[in-house]
């Protein structure tokens, strides 16, 4: 893939009331003008909430915006037909299709069912009371309304390994279920977190039991069937064991026409933790490079302190780049949402200058960013808060300069911690570019670029500098930035 670039199509707040397939439908043709390559949409199917449903309180894989169940038939985003209309209108524009897939869990069953289940300690999972106690919980999942249409695989608590709520007694907190498969408790090859991280919400899927995992593997072939998808994006796959996704990802690779773009979200910050999970399924998925974006968010508060020259530091990116997906800011990390750190804007151009045009890692484009965002919702004060995120006026045309500028060899000029450049030297038939960046005063460096750039002139693409440069007759130029700014500087046509 040509410098691959990914634009996730959705936000927390994105607005209810099926405008987002329309949107994507709408904007496809640009996508592809700008130099969007991949577009990861929000889960397209129902939630537990219905219309509302952001997608990670799944309740029914199999409908897409088809079935009046949840109190609504659209989803959130919109219903099936407009959902397949969006990706039609992607892929006459080559825009590949990343879905998003939330296995971990299930919420919203139709039925309640009598069960055994032991008391676990919320804050150590590996704590399991010996006590065992006959409670109720809503674990059964018939879907009455889809009627065994597309599947009829009925999931009941022997699906399932726990539950955060149990009746008859009442009480919240996490409980281990007592079936066939949980005799050894959680399962293995999660994170290690709270002791064992297996259990996360709602009604945790167990997969030890292969009815599980065969209807998830049958779904996967159903779902690229239907929706002709290019890629997944898997949520919370730390909470999910790694040998399962191995499996699952080799099944969907073994029936795919083309190889499918898998990245998973293991957000952890201890990039060694990423790398860990990375060799448990041998390399088979990307994964997001969250001590990257939490260097950025860092960075854009610290200012003139921070030192720009480790911002690569510790980082996925820096350690395994072929598994790395980079990012700015996710659903996740916007304002007030559960792993809250955002990236101040004056620093968001520097960095996604850092991901967009550099030859290491996949770059991920984050709506708000591109397009601009506007919600309320209560802070961890209880206060109703308003959160603006404008557009960041730059974006679109680092984008284009992915495309344009961002090739051949690159040159790393970390050398100073307020002040940072890097050059990508071009090739026989595409341009390169210089990038300079201050997080602090106006930066400066004179950057040797050879003999077979000498005399060309350069301008600053994003139109921060007014000035020219002139390289000497051995290919030397002095490259300048405002404070608290990045300049991309490119060869006059």
């Amino acid at each position: 893939m040509h410098n691959p670039t990914l634009l996730q199509f959705f936000h927390w707040y994105y607005p209810d009331g099926g405008k987002l397939w329309p949107e994507v439908a709408e904007r496809a043709a640009w996508l592809a003008e700008t130099g969007i390559t991949d577009v990861w949409l929000p889960p397209a199917y129902k939630g537990e909430s219905g219309g509302y449903s952001v997608g990670y309180d799944t309740y029914d894989l199999f409908d897409l915006g088809e079935f009046d169940q949840k109190g609504s038939r659209a989803t959130k985003y919109g219903d099936k037909q407009q959902l397949l209309a969006a990706v039609d209108a992607l892929k006459a524009q080559q825009i590949g299709v990343i879905l998003d897939v939330v296995l971990n869990h299930k919420m919203g069953a139709d039925e309640k069912e009598r069960m055994l289940v032991n008391r676990v300690n919320p804050d150590n999972r590996e704590e399991i009371a010996e006590e065992v106690i006959e409670a109720e919980a809503w674990t059964r999942f018939t879907f009455p309304v889809r009627d065994g249409k597309y599947s009829r695989f009925v999931w009941d608590y022997k699906c399932f390994s726990g539950v955060d709520h149990i009746e008859n007694p009442d009480e919240n907190g996490v409980f281990k279920i007592v079936n066939d498969y949980t005799g050894e408790g959680w399962n293995d090859q999660v994170d290690d977190e709270l002791g064992n991280f297996d259990y996360l919400m709602g009604a945790n899927i167990d997969f030890r039991n292969k009815a599980v995992t065969e209807e998830l593997k049958y779904w996967a072939r159903w779902v690229m069937n239907e929706v002709h998808c290019t890629g997944f994006r898997l949520d919370a796959v730390k909470h999910i064991p790694a040998w399962f996704y191995k499996q699952w990802i080799d099944h969907i690779q073994e029936v795919a026409d083309k190889p499918m773009f898998i990245v998973a979200e293991y957000w952890a910050h201890e990039v060694d933790k990423l790398q860990h999970y990375i060799h448990q399924v041998d390399g088979k998925t990307m994964l997001f490079d969250a001590p990257l974006q939490m260097n950025f968010h860092i960075a854009s508060q610290e200012g003139a302190g921070y030192d720009l020259s480790q911002i690569f530091n510790n980082t996925l990116v820096e350690k395994d780049p072929w598994h790395a997906v980079t990012l700015v800011a996710n659903h996740d990390t916007q304002p007030l949402q559960a792993l809250e750190a955002p990236v101040d804007a004056w620093f968001k151009p520097l960095a996604y200058a850092l991901i967009l045009l550099r030859e290491q890692g996949v770059p991920t484009v984050f709506y708000p960013d591109l397009f601009g965002a506007s919600y309320q919702d209560s802070g961890s004060d209880g206060e109703n808060c308003q959160i603006e995120m404008p557009a960041i006026p730059a974006l679109e045309a680092l984008i284009q300069a992915r495309q344009r500028y961002a090739h051949g060899a690159q040159t790393d000029w970390f050398d100073h911690p307020d002040c940072v450049a890097f050059a990508r030297s071009g090739t026989e038939s595409l341009p390169g570019c210089v990038v300079i960046m201050s997080n602090g005063d106006e930066g400066e460096k004179t950057l040797p670029l050879g003999s077979d750039l000498a005399g060309k002139t350069w301008y600053d693409l994003l139109g921060h500098r007014q000035e020219t440069v002139t390289a000497d007759s051995e290919g030397n130029a002095l490259f300048r930035c405002n404070g608290g700014s990045v300049s991309v500087w490119v060869i006059q046509a």
